[in-house]
């Protein structure tokens, strides 16, 4: 095996990682939307996700975003606010690409 070829199989493992790993957000916060769906009655989220998916995905998130959800009305420091922030941010940058990457409007993030 020549030295390009390795270095070329060692990007395409880098790739696929790397982009298996960006779902991580997404997926983690699908499962925890499930749960609570469970208690309600309502079915489930399943991957690949619909555009109703996705939109309804974005619209949980811009609210949980808004600022009197996301300091739990002023329950939460300032530090567990940006770490919830941060983690929110992270679910809204993997729902973005899942929708780019799998044909799908990207709905915005309003709140």
């Amino acid at each position: 095996m020549t030295d390009l070829s390795f270095e070329l199989i060692i990007v395409l493992y880098k790739a696929t990682r790397a982009r298996a790993n960006t779902m991580k957000n997404l997926k983690a916060y699908v499962e925890s939307k499930n749960q609570w769906n469970a208690l309600f009655g309502t079915a489930p989220m399943t991957f690949p996700l619909s555009q109703s998916n996705a939109n309804s995905l974005m619209d949980s998130i811009a609210c949980e975003l808004s600022p009197e959800n996301l300091g739990c009305d002023g329950e939460l420091s300032s530090r567990q606010v940006r770490a919830k922030a941060s983690q929110l941010y992270d679910v809204v940058n993997d729902l973005e690409t899942y929708c780019l990457n799998n044909w799908l409007n990207t709905p915005e993030c309003v709140y």
